[in-house]
């Protein structure tokens, strides 16, 4: 006969006492594993999660908010859910989180300031322990929604330079800076940049670009084309077209993001253009694909990854008391090759 598992006699659910009861040990280690596994042997811990497994434990997230008056959620707003940039802040957020058994609010914004509004006014009412959110360039109504939760919050993929916040990011306008420079130095003069989807991060890389060609004596050189389409491969094959037409003249173009890059390079082999002899190309971002290109494509190299899970930490750091409000700059990389 199978063993009949423990249930508690009022709800009929497996307690955190059963569990304990079973491996004869107190409730207080049991719900120190679950919620800090780090605090103890790797060996208990594994007794632990394969009794849990065994009784068909689940923790009762509505009575530890009640107890705690914590809800064990974090929310998370970000512009895109299919962007690659943000798949990979996603996973920086859930390696982070996933051990510590917070629950993680998902809400895609779509590069909409409404829209974010509308997602925060709406996962307010699950009352996150904190907020991650990306950019800051808030509305007014957000960021007085923000400032009434009261909750910990932790802007990403920028630098929050505001009093008493808190941000993990980089310069977009250094990186910027970076690229332009680059080309400038392999002697290309007539530089372009190439928007889509004109979101904050993008105008900031643009003000890089204006900086260098300024520094070096180039601004009245600037050529400048900007789409408010999303990014994509496609896309940026189309726009090597209106940039050709517009300023064929250019011998070198910065696309603000990989993806953009990406297809103006392919546009460029399927007409028969030399790149980097007639056109020099770079982009931002390095997203996996650009490494092999032919030719392999120039490009900034982001730390989402590490943006996303530093964040993430900050903010845990930030619901416990245990932080000061800070702006953690992780940098970028100038990847330089063949394109340029």
């Amino acid at each position: 006969m199978a063993e009949r598992k423990p249930r508690n006699s009022a709800t009929g659910r497996v307690t955190l006492q059963d569990v304990a009861e079973r491996l004869d040990i107190s409730a207080i280690t049991v719900s120190r594993a679950l919620k800090t596994p780090e605090r103890v042997s790797p060996a208990l811990r594994e007794r632990i999660d394969q009794t849990v497994r065994q009784l068909g434990y689940r923790p009762n997230h509505a009575a530890r908010a009640l107890a705690t008056a914590r809800s064990g959620n974090v929310l998370v707003l970000i512009p895109s859910l299919t962007n690659a940039v943000f798949v990979d802040v996603l996973d920086g957020i859930h390696d982070e989180l996933q051990p510590h058994g917070t629950q993680i609010l998902i809400g895609n914004t779509h590069y909409s300031a409404q829209e974010e509004e509308r997602q925060l006014e709406a996962f307010l009412g699950h009352n996150p322990d904190g907020i991650l959110l990306t950019g800051i360039d808030h509305s007014a109504h957000t960021r007085t929604l923000l400032a009434q939760s009261q909750r910990p919050t932790v802007t990403m993929m920028e630098l929050d330079a505001t009093p008493n916040s808190r941000s993990v990011g980089l310069s977009q306008s250094a990186a910027g800076l970076a690229m332009t420079r680059h080309l400038i130095e392999r002697g290309y003069r007539r530089i372009a940049y190439v928007a889509a989807q004109s979101d904050p991060r993008t105008l900031q890389r643009a003000e890089g670009y204006r900086t260098a060609l300024a520094d070096a004596g180039l601004d009245g050189s600037r050529r400048e084309i900007w789409v408010a389409t999303p990014s994509s491969v496609g896309l940026g094959a189309a726009l090597l077209a209106q940039l050709l037409d517009q300023h064929p003249d250019c011998d070198a173009v910065f696309c603000c993001n990989d993806d953009l890059a990406q297809g103006m390079l392919y546009e460029c082999q399927r007409r028969g253009i030399d790149v980097p002899g007639r056109l020099a190309i770079g982009g931002f971002n390095d997203l996996p694909a650009s490494a092999w290109t032919h030719p392999a494509l120039t490009s900034i190299a982001t730390p989402r990854y590490d943006i996303g899970r530093l964040a993430a930490r900050m903010l845990r750091a930030a619901i416990d008391g245990q932080d000061q409000p800070q702006s953690l700059d992780l940098g970028f990389r100038l990847m330089v090759r063949g394109s340029s």
